[in-house]
């Protein structure tokens, strides 16, 4: 990448955002970051117990405040599935970055996602995975700059694909 800017990763819990990101960060010798690290960091627990103690909302506005005052370059930054619900964090995230959204179907998350009352998946309520899905993809289209599906080949052929297709953006 010519100017050295940030490839910020999206997309839905279990599509391989953190597993990918820190290949990908080692392949262009780049920094690696995940902004759920950050959020338990601040918050001094895990995200199910921010969840499950402070409620759905204060996650969110911690979640969002994490975003909005990352200043980094030269980093692969893996963000939660519910990044895309903040417009301005997504925009401050963009002003430096090429946002990637690591595609996943909904079968695929279902077979991944094994562990979902206890991984600080931030969903309301009554709310299905088949619900969060469908709420959440068309985000991560109007946000993506860049779309590589994961569950076509090996984690090292996607990591691939992802050094391709940002090489093209960035000419």
């Amino acid at each position: 990448m010519k100017n050295r800017k940030n490839i910020v990763l999206i997309g839905m819990p279990a599509c391989g955002k953190s597993v990918t990101g820190v290949v990908l960060a080692k392949a262009l010798k780049m920094k690696f970051i995940d902004t759920d690290l950050m959020i338990q960091e601040r918050a001094g627990k895990g995200l199910q117990e921010i969840i499950n103690e402070d409620g759905m909302e204060a996650f969110k506005a911690l979640e969002r405040e994490v975003l909005c005052s990352m200043e980094v370059g030269n980093a692969v930054i893996a963000t939660g599935g519910s990044a895309v619900y903040y417009d301005d964090a997504m925009k401050h995230l963009a002003e430096n970055g090429v946002i990637l959204y690591i595609e996943i179907d909904l079968q695929g998350v279902k077979k991944r996602l094994r562990n979902i009352k206890t991984r600080g998946v931030a969903m309301s309520k009554g709310q299905t995975l088949d619900d969060l899905y469908a709420q959440r993809v068309p985000l991560y289209e109007k946000y993506a700059d860049i779309k590589v599906k994961s569950d076509r080949h090996s984690m090292e052929k996607t990591v691939a694909e992802m050094i391709e297709k940002i090489s093209a953006y960035d000419r």
